[in-house]
């Protein structure tokens, strides 16, 4: 990943290739953020207007290119666009004028960094100014930047030379009094960073070259490092746990299923957390055969298992003081001679008999089962993330994640979404809907007969819930759009596998651990 640093150091002595600065909508209309103030002596006062005549408005995800012919070490200033601010401007070298949204300055440094591709270094100024500087902008504006430089480019060949590269280095520029505050922002920012890449990378790989036991080496080879204990399961241990969801879901295919167990134990008195995510290494619906285009981006199925597997490993090298399980259950879904058939009914680990009427509705088997297995356990919430209905894309769309589930749940989850900067809606579990579930020869059917699409991520989640006891605290995030952006890149999301949820998942973590002050101080690397 691209390395990052804070610096106080002043512009016309800090050797960079390229300075970003801010541009908003004031009252009365472009603003020049407070960052910007080094940049403005240099060229004379005459900022605001040289950012005029290029055109500049301010607007969100607005950029800006100008040369600065020799006035600084840089050869090009870039003004990002973060869009309207609550008050009217204020002098250039005082803190950007009006609050501004920890998303909001995460964005614009990724649409900065993307912008900047092929850039040898770096240097932000979005979040410079005295007064401007806080934990909060000075992690969004790391986070962002890192993430806007994210590209997938490890199975492309020589074809792929004329391509930009990632920009090489960054600084993130801070007044001398916020150095250290900055520099442990930057660390923690790092880790996200990475974490959030780590999901993208594996969303992106595809299920040639992602198996459940492709992952599972992934996940120990990943989570060994970090120091965090794994256990895997294979088809036969699956079998004999009574792992029906799992194995039969995966018994279509030549690449056998997995059961990974992830756990961190930081120590301290904190709630447990048992995270469950779906990992389908690929989904064809089974003998329930998606249309063709509906299967060109099911590589991305697993971005549940594999946004635990991050999580988990965040919080191994954030050092959280609190207890944290992964457990991620991967199949691949084919139709095969072997594959489940509509109306064939599996037993599920715990004892309860599914009626299967649609084998394109297996996120739900192979999550019950480990929502089973987590429960054994008793920790004190369990969070179970997947990307599990199309109905989720039709409620919501693209870029809003659902939760459902139990109000205290419900609230931590969305809570944590908040204070990370992903969209999170709560929806409800109306109780009618979970009779459509009901099955004439098995305990519970995984679709309503006759296949009524009423409710449908509605309906998800009320079998879920099924399988999970009555008095625990347990929340469900279908991720199923916001984990994959198959149109362009906007902000610090790339095209491809977004890496979604995984920072409100590490902060529902930290949120669970406590006060800074209770943690531990020290980042693994």
């Amino acid at each position: 990943m691209t390395s990052i640093a804070p610096s106080s150091a002043a512009l016309v002595n800090l050797k960079t290739d390229a300075v970003v600065i801010g541009t908003a909508v004031g009252e009365n209309g472009l603003v020049v953020t407070g960052g910007a103030a080094e940049v403005d002596a240099a060229l004379g006062g005459r900022l605001e207007s040289v950012l005029a005549a290029l055109g500049a408005t301010g607007k969100a995800g607005e950029t800006v290119r100008f040369a600065t012919l020799g006035a600084l070490p840089a050869a090009t200033v870039l003004a990002v666009g973060l869009g309207p601010l609550a008050s009217p401007s204020a002098p250039l070298s005082g803190p950007v004028p009006g609050p501004v949204d920890a998303e909001v300055l995460r964005r614009a440094a990724g649409t900065a960094l993307r912008a900047l591709a092929g850039t040898g270094s770096v240097a932000l100024a979005l979040a410079a100014a005295p007064g401007s500087v806080t934990a909060e902008s000075v992690r969004a504006v790391a986070e962002g930047a890192l993430l806007g430089t994210y590209s997938f480019d490890r199975l492309r060949t020589t074809s792929a030379k004329g391509l930009p590269t990632p920009v090489g280095a960054l600084t993130l520029l801070v007044d001398s009094t916020s150095l250290p505050l900055a520099q442990a922002e930057i660390d923690r920012a790092v880790v996200v960073a990475e974490s959030v890449v780590l999901v993208r990378d594996l969303v992106n790989t595809p299920p040639s070259h992602l198996s459940p036991a492709l992952l599972a080496d992934v996940a120990v080879e990943q989570a060994t490092a970090a120091g965090v204990t794994v256990e895997v399961l294979d088809e036969v241990a699956l079998a004999e746990g009574g792992f029906g969801g799992i194995v039969g879901v995966g018994q279509g295919s030549a690449n056998p299923p997995r059961l990974i167990r992830l756990e961190w134990r930081g120590g301290g008195e904190s709630p447990a957390l048992a995270l469950v995510g779906k990992g389908i290494t690929f989904d064809s619906g089974g003998l329930s055969l998606k249309p063709p285009t509906a299967m060109e981006w099911m590589k991305t199925d697993m971005a549940g298992a594999a946004a635990v597997l991050a999580t988990v490993i965040a919080a191994a090298r954030l050092r959280l003081p609190v207890t944290v399980t992964g457990w991620m259950p991967c199949a691949e879904n084919m139709p095969s001679g072997d594959a489940i058939r509509p109306s064939d009914v599996l037993t599920l680990r715990g004892g309860t008999r599914v009626e299967v009427l649609n084998t394109d509705a297996e996120g739900r088997l192979v999550l019950a089962d480990a929502l089973v297995r987590a429960a054994e356990e008793a920790p004190d919430l369990i969070v179970d993330i997947a990307t599990l209905t199309g109905a989720q894309i039709v409620s919501l769309g693209q870029r809003t994640s659902a939760v459902m589930g139990r109000d205290g749940a419900v609230e931590a989850v969305t809570t944590a979404a908040a204070a990370a900067g992903e969209s999170v809606w709560p929806m409800p579990l109306p109780p009618e809907l979970r009779k459509g579930l009901d099955s004439a020869v098995a305990d519970i059917a995984n679709v309503p007969p006759g296949g009524s699409r009423d409710g449908g991520m509605l309906v998800a989640a009320h079998f879920l819930a099924h399988f999970v006891p009555a008095e625990a605290s347990w929340a469900h995030l279908d991720i199923a759009g916001p984990s994959w952006n198959g149109g362009q890149p906007y902000g610090h999301t790339p095209k491809g596998g977004t890496g979604v949820i995984v920072r409100t998942l590490i902060q529902l973590t930290e949120d669970l651990a406590g006060p800074p002050s209770d943690q531990g101080s020290t980042i693994a690397g």
